[in-house]
Order: structure tokens, then sequence, then C-alpha cells
């Protein structure tokens, strides 16, 4: 017999969500967490380990050594008779050697007159300068006293500029000299002649960072750095520029420019700019001195030398240096922006033998625009204190102003550095 089981009906089905049991808010969290969630940074430190103290810094500056003291004594100027005069019974004869100040610098015939009256011969080999007048002539002064009648002449010499544009500068000092005709009855005698003398000088500063450029003045014998500030016209000042490589590849140094002013500012006039185009130091083609580059043995190291002077006009009794410092690489090939050349012998040379380089002393150097010290911006000069920009410019050049310290010219013409 069949039996049939019956199940109870349920609700009727009904489509939707399903239902999920909902959990109880803020539920405790399971036993064994502490109560606390993990921190992210923990488990990124377990990953990652022990993070360890970073020991590489910044390499700081490297102290200069002491300069040893220098043995140096000055050079004092040699008297010199350059002037002799005689007297006759109604004229004065007057001989001027053109090495006036026994310097070696030759002064004009133009530039000299005996009150006011000009040469009346001259001397081409032996280098002499004539003058002949009467006593009552060229300015002259009588003055009578018990027992003298004196007639008194003024020999006077003023230079003018080598250049009123290109070189506005003198290498020797004015000088009024003065001639006497002192008559006893019949008999005559001469005066003696007077010497002027007078100084110029250079400091040194060097640049900030690792990269340090320095110009110094240097002694006759190029091995230690000149102690003293006083020179005499005539004299040759030594200058050494030079760059510190100390972490750097190996490098060369150039001097591209320097210009002469008689304030600390590079702009001002009356200036002398006497090494420009990059590196052509013209002072001895305007001029004729012997200033010039010394052939160069160390790459990061150049020499050259300037003969002193003052400028004819606007002299203030100060003189401001600046110069424009460059370094590249000493791999880097030389070419018409990094020179050095001087001009001897009637034609250009370069310090390192590069002279094909030199060609183009005579006009433009380089196909880019040169550059003006007054342009390059974040250099202050004034006469205590100074501050320098160093630049970046193509082929990896360090570039550096550097401003050779402040002049100070005295009633004698002597002329020395303040320090800054």
């Amino acid at each position: 017999m069949n039996q049939k089981t019956q199940v109870p009906a349920g609700p009727p089905f009904v489509p939707g969500i399903p239902q999920v049991p909902a959990r109880p808010p803020f539920a405790p969290l399971p036993q064994g967490s502490g109560g606390q969630l993990q921190d992210p940074g923990s488990v990124q430190q377990q990953l990652l380990g022990p993070v360890k103290e970073l020991t590489w810094k910044f390499p700081q500056m490297p102290v200069e050594p002491t300069s040893p003291p220098v043995q140096f004594q000055l050079r004092e100027p040699v008297s010199v008779s350059s002037v002799a005069a005689t007297c006759d019974e109604n004229m004065v004869h007057v001989q001027v050697k053109k090495d006036l100040f026994g310097s070696g610098e030759l002064i004009q015939a133009s530039d000299i007159s005996l009150g006011g009256c000009g040469v009346t011969g001259e001397d081409s080999v032996a280098q002499l300068l004539y003058f002949q007048s009467y006593l009552q002539a060229c300015g002259s002064q009588v003055v009578m006293t018990n027992d003298s009648l004196v007639y008194s002449f003024s020999l006077t010499y003023i230079p003018r500029a080598i250049s009123d544009t290109s070189a506005p500068i003198v290498r020797t000092s004015g000088a009024v000299i003065r001639i006497e005709c002192h008559y006893l009855r019949l008999h005559n005698v001469s005066s003696n002649a007077l010497q002027p003398a007078w100084i110029p000088y250079a400091a040194t500063k060097t640049a900030e960072e690792l990269l340090v450029f320095s110009l110094k003045l240097m002694t006759d014998d190029w091995k230690f750095e000149r102690p003293s500030n006083v020179y005499y016209m005539g004299d040759l000042i030594h200058f050494e520029a030079s760059v510190k490589q100390y972490n750097h590849v190996p490098l060369r140094v150039f001097v591209d420019t320097c210009v002469v002013t008689a304030v600390p500012d590079a702009a001002a006039a009356p200036s002398y700019l006497f090494i420009q185009n990059h590196g052509c130091l013209v002072d001895s083609k305007l001029t004729g001195s012997s200033s010039r580059y010394l052939p160069r043995t160390q790459d990061f190291k150049l020499q050259f030398q300037l003969e002193a002077f003052r400028f004819q006009q606007g002299d203030t009794g100060s003189l401001f240096i600046t110069c424009l410092l460059k370094a590249t690489a000493a791999a880097s090939p030389t070419d018409a922006e990094h020179k050095a050349c001087s001009f001897v012998g009637h034609k250009w040379a370069g310090a390192g033998g590069e002279d094909q380089l030199c060609s183009c002393c005579d006009g433009s150097c380089g196909s880019r625009k040169a550059r003006d010290l007054t342009s390059v911006s974040g250099w202050i000069v004034s006469v205590f204190t100074m501050s320098f920009a160093t630049h970046t410019g193509t082929h990896k050049e360090k570039l550096e102003i550097i401003v050779l310290g402040h002049l100070k010219c005295r009633r004698q013409d002597r002329i020395e550095i303040l320090p800054f």
C-alpha cells in the first residue's frame, strides 16, 4: 500500500536580493590582535630591513697652506744725471737725455720745453735733446742779489697719453726742473738735475666654490708672492693667474680681459683695456712696451708682465685693475677664444706656442660677442669690500672676475695698495 508523506507548504518564493544575516555593529576584533590595527609602515620596515645612515658629505673647501716669509728688499731707483746746463755770457745751453728718469722710457721732444720754447736740436744716436736760449728769453726770470745776478729757467716735461682712445696712459711722470745761471762778474755756474719717482701695485683675490681662481703679484724671479706694494716708473709688474684643480680634471687657465680704471667701476672713463679680444695683450703693440705673456710651463698657471703706468687725464690717485679669468679642461684644444697672445718682435706669438691662433688679435677673435666686464651680473667693487660672480659659459668653461685692489697715489707720485 502506497503511503504519501505530507510536507508542510512553505511561504511562496519571491525573487530578489539574497538575505545575508547582518553583523552587529562594532563587532569585537578577534582575540590576539591586541585591539589595534597593524601599522603599514612597520610592515614595510620589516620587509626592507634596517635603514643605514647616509655617511657621504659635501667636500669642504681645502685650507690653503700659509706661505713662508719671503726675503725681499725693495729695489730703490738709482739717481741719474739726465739734465746738464751751460751758461755763456748771454745764452744758456741745456742738454737733456731722452731717458729723463733713467727708467728706459724715452720722452718725446714735443712733451718738453724750456720756458715755453721747444727743442732746438736732437741727437737720435746719443738720444739727447738740446735747448738754446738768450738769458732774457724763454720765460726767464732775473733776480739781483748783493753779489750775484741770477737768471732762472723752468724746464717743463708734460707727458702726453700714448693714444687718446686705445691707450690713454703714460709711463713717465711730469716734472719741472729749475735751471739757474749765476753770474759773479765774469763767472758762471750750472745747476744739477732733479729726479722724481713714483710707484704702483696690485693684490690678490680668490673665487668661491671648489674651483678657485687667483691673480697674484710675484717677485722678479717668479718664485714667491711679492710682499711689497712699491714700484717705480719703468718697472715691470709680474702677475700670475692660476686656477686650483682640487677634485676637478686637469684645467687650463686664461686671462680673457683686463681693464684699468681710476675708480671702482670697470665701465668708467678713463680706462685702459690692455688685455682684450679673448687673451690678446695689446699693451706692447700700442705703446712699444715690454709687456708680454711668459711661455706657459703649466696649464693651471699663466704668467704675464705689465709695464707700470698712470693715467694722464683724470688721475685721481687711484687705479683699479679688473680682469676676467676663465678655465677649461686641459684636454680641450685651444682656439681663438681660448688663447694667450703677446706682440713680440713685431708679430703676435702665443704663450703655449699657438701662434696661428693669434693672427686674429688685429681684428676680431671668435664668432660670439666679446664679453663686457660691466655686463656680468653679481659683482660689486668698492674701496673695502668686493664680491664675485661665477658663471658657466660654452665649452664648459668657468669664468671669474678678479679685481686687483685700490691703488692710492700720494703727492710724491708714490702709489700704494690698500688691501680689501
